[in-house]
This record gives structure tokens, sequence and C-alpha cells, in this order.
């Protein structure tokens, strides 16, 4: 069965992401377990994490994590790294205490050190945290290609896995950032290369969205599956090149502000994926 889902809020408290994901149709869903644009990590609610872990078992919805936006773990500015390892190593703890199991990470950016320094930064944060990392598997995501950024290149991320513990590491594959870094996976040849480049068996989610401009633009904006540059042909090709629909998908499109536009879309696409893959 296809695991389809959004990135869903937490207002509220965070067991209430699962009411809103089962009102969507989501077979998994993407949170934030704590507050994305700040340092400070507050205490968990010990009711709220019950019922968050209470209503992953009736719901049967996969919950997935998601780090917080200000961390930058190949950052060379030591503040901004000591600080970002310490949101890492929180983070963790509180996915551990809801029952997550994975957890995406950005790689962050070297600030014009170079990738290569970037990517031991990073390296580094994550063997240090492996310690702290109980049941959860770290999930690098791959990025645009941004000015300054770590990961966004196939060889880097396998690179970076090269040097961790890989049994606690993984990939989240995200399809708008691997083509607008120039990947074009409308092409099977394409999609083929990227799955076993980073190994199917590691990359363990996706961010399921479309590119709102076109191959190689290096630009993170998303767009509605099937209405960007990808398009309805080039996700049909890339599921039946790759095998990867057996993977949790998150979708993190425009739609997803619109819940009744976003159970639309999901069931379009849970369609579009059945129909392609026979």
């Amino acid at each position: 069965m296809l695991k389809i889902g959004y990135h869903i809020s937490v207002a509220g408290g965070i067991s209430l992401a699962f009411d809103r994901a089962e009102g969507l149709g989501c077979g998994c869903m993407q949170v934030f377990v704590s507050n994305p644009r700040g340092w400070e990590i507050k205490k968990l609610d010990e009711r709220d994490a019950g019922s968050f872990r209470s209503k992953r078992k009736s719901t049967g919805i996969e919950p997935i994590a998601h780090m917080p936006y200000l961390p930058n773990l190949a950052s060379p500015k030591e503040d901004v790294y000591a600080k970002s390892k310490e949101a890492l190593a929180g983070t963790l703890e509180r996915c551990n205490l809801l029952g997550i199991r994975y957890l995406v990470m950005h790689l962050g950016s070297h600030l014009g050190e170079g990738t290569e320094r970037g990517r031991e930064r990073v390296a580094d944060a994550i063997n240090e945290a492996a310690g702290r990392r109980g049941d959860v598997t770290m999930l690098l995501e791959n990025e645009a290609g941004q000015r300054n950024s770590v990961g966004s290149m196939l060889e880097e991320l396998t690179a970076i896995h090269g040097m961790v513990d890989g049994k606690g590491v993984g990939f989240c594959l995200d399809t708008c950032h691997v083509f607008a870094a120039g990947y074009d996976i409308r092409r099977r040849d394409v999609a083929k290369e990227v799955a076993d480049t980073l190994g199917a068996d590691r990359i363990l989610c996706l961010h399921l969205n479309d590119a709102k401009y076109p191959l190689g633009s290096r630009l993170d904006r998303h767009a509605d599956i099937g209405f960007g540059h990808i398009g309805r042909k080039g996700f049909e090709t890339f599921f039946r090149a790759t095998g990867l629909a057996d993977k949790p998908m998150i979708m993190e499109t425009p739609l997803v502000e619109t819940p009744k536009d976003a159970r639309g879309e999901l069931q379009a696409v849970r369609k579009m994926l059945n129909d392609a893959l026979g």
C-alpha cells in the first residue's frame, strides 16, 4: 500500500497532527517536533506525547520528523555550530519520546568555507549525536543547489554517508531539489542513476514535490504534483525506474495550505502512482 502524506501542522498540540492527517487521508505525515523557527526546545507535555504515541497505533499513520530551520550543521561559526548540535540532540530525544523513527535533516551551508569543510562539519556533528539517537535514523536530505549549500550533489551525500555510522543514517530524497540541482529524473536512466548512487535501501523517505522552475535552476520552489516542470509523466517515469514507491512519501506542495484541495491532490497522486505501477 502506498504511504503518501503531507507536512502537517502541530498547532494546539503535537498529537492533533494525527487528526489533521487522518482527515486528509494521509498514510504518513511529517511534523516539526519543536519550534521550527527558534532555538529553544521546550519540554514535551507528557499527556500530549502519550496521545501522540496512542494515535500512531490507532491510525496507522507513520510520523516523520523534520529538523527546525535555524540549525546549520555545516556552519564554520563555532557558536552556531554548537547550538546546531544541541538542537540535533534535543530533536533526537523528542523523536524517541514520541516513537518517531525517522528524522529528516537539512545539512546546511558552509558559508563560503568550501564543500569539503562543510561535509566534515556535518559528519562530525552526526557522529557526535550517534550515541543519543536511540531508535531514530537520521535522514540526510538533498539540497536544490543554493549557493554554499551542502548536499545538493549525489557524491556529496554519499561522501558524508561514508564518514558516519551508516547504521543510523539514511537519505531523504526530495524530487524538486534533485531536479533543481540538475538531475533530470524525467529520464529513466537519470532516475535510475540517482537511486543507484544513493542506494534504494538507504533512501528511506521521499519528499514528493514538483518543481516550479526548470531543470538545473538551483531554486528550491515547489509546485503541485503534475503542475511543475517534472510533470505527471516525469513522476511516472521516475517511479517505474527507481522502484521507490514503497517508501513513505511526504508532499510539501502549495495545496497543503488548503485542506480540501490537499485531500484531492493526495487522492490524485495516489491514483497516478497506482496507474503507473500497474
